[in-house]
């Protein structure tokens, strides 16, 4: 029987899952747990490196269990996928200190995505924590730790992979072949804009329609969400390129013909904005009532969420175990404690026996 390849990804627990989520990532998740043995991490070391509070990390708890339910609701099984907590696997952390070794300060504060999360975060240039420097170097632990070979990310995450495979490559050349080269993924939607039409979804940006909402809450969004600024009324000819509303209708409205329609009106102007915004609304309820309804059950399963990921926690630790165990023979790590050891051992198995 042939191995399947593995893949990795994962979420911090910052918050609720959103769109944004389920279209850059989730979905592609479902599609590819029966090609891939895939491992998706809960990687709430990562959320340390912007919210760092004890607060934030009390609050982690419920968001790791809500996030899960969101995951069951998705689709994602977890007879197919390993779903495990990050900070409960102690190799990731011994791997971490190792990889940083391979890495140069240069190369870390020369991604890009590194200045964002920082911006993002409201951090002084001037105060920004280690952690978060080396933050791909933690994520690169993730990715060599069960050895993954695909690893689904968005654009802006792609340099990330690099540097993986940089020190990947660097380790394997240094120390004999361990690990093979991650491969970034990238989804058919790897953003989706937010619903103040300023930027990509993001709970940061309080811009986000939430998997967990419920149908009032979606449509209060969907009324406040950005349009045209050019148009001034109903029967002023809109554009729909680029219009948030309109992105939505083309990807969350099995109604196709309804999407056509609107599309043509709303160039014409022969539709308003309300009525536009009344017909996402209904899309986007069908399109979440079927997780909402899963959701359901799922939360009404008690115990179930914690079941899950204790098991996957556990299989994880296995398999990071054994990774860890062929980084330390490869380096050599080890040798010298085993060999004091030893010799201590047997002197004093001496000194009792005399």
């Amino acid at each position: 029987m042939e191995t399947k390849k593995r893949l990795l990804t994962g979420d911090r627990p910052t918050g609720l899952l959103h769109l944004g989520h389920y279209v850059g990532s989730l979905k592609n998740r479902v599609l590819l747990q029966d090609k891939y043995e895939c491992f998706f991490i809960i990687a709430d070391l990562h959320m340390l490196t912007t919210k760092p509070s004890k607060e934030d990390i009390l609050k982690s708890r419920d968001h790791i269990h809500e996030m899960l339910l969101d995951y069951l609701a998705c689709g994602i099984d977890p007879t197919k996928a390993t779903i495990y907590l990050q900070s409960a696997i102690p190799a990731v952390y011994e791997m971490n200190l190792i990889f940083e070794m391979l890495i140069s300060l240069n190369r870390l504060t020369g991604l890009p995505s590194l200045k964002e999360m920082a911006r993002n975060a409201h951090m002084d240039p001037e105060s920004v924590p280690f952690g978060l420097i080396g933050y791909p170097v933690l994520q690169t632990a993730d990715v060599l730790m069960p050895k993954a070979h695909v690893v689904p990310v968005g654009k802006d995450n792609e340099a990330h992979i690099e540097l993986s495979r940089d020190i990947a490559r660097r380790f394997n050349q240094s120390y004999g072949d361990i690990f093979p080269m991650p491969e970034a993924l990238l989804s058919d939607i790897p953003t989706l804009v937010g619903t103040d039409g300023k930027g990509k979804m993001s709970k940061s940006a309080n811009n986000c329609i939430f998997l967990s909402d419920d149908s009032a809450t979606v449509e209060k969004k969907v009324r406040g969400m950005y349009t045209d600024p050019q148009r001034v009324s109903a029967d002023t000819p809109g554009t729909v390129e680029g219009n948030p509303v309109f992105t939505f209708h083309d990807i969350f409205n099995d109604n196709r013909s309804e999407v056509e329609e609107l599309k043509s009106r709303y160039r014409q102007g022969t539709v308003g904005d309300v009525e536009v915004k009344q017909c996402l609304t209904m899309a986007l309820n069908r399109f979440l009532d079927p997780f909402r309804e899963r959701r359901r059950h799922f939360a009404e399963n008690k115990g179930l969420v914690e079941e899950i990921l204790y098991e996957g926690t556990l299989h994880m630790t296995e398999v990071a175990n054994q990774t860890l165990k062929e980084i330390r023979s490869a380096m050599g790590l080890g040798g010298t404690w085993n060999k004091i050891s030893r010799i201590a051992r047997e002197r004093k198995e001496k000194h009792v026996t005399n």
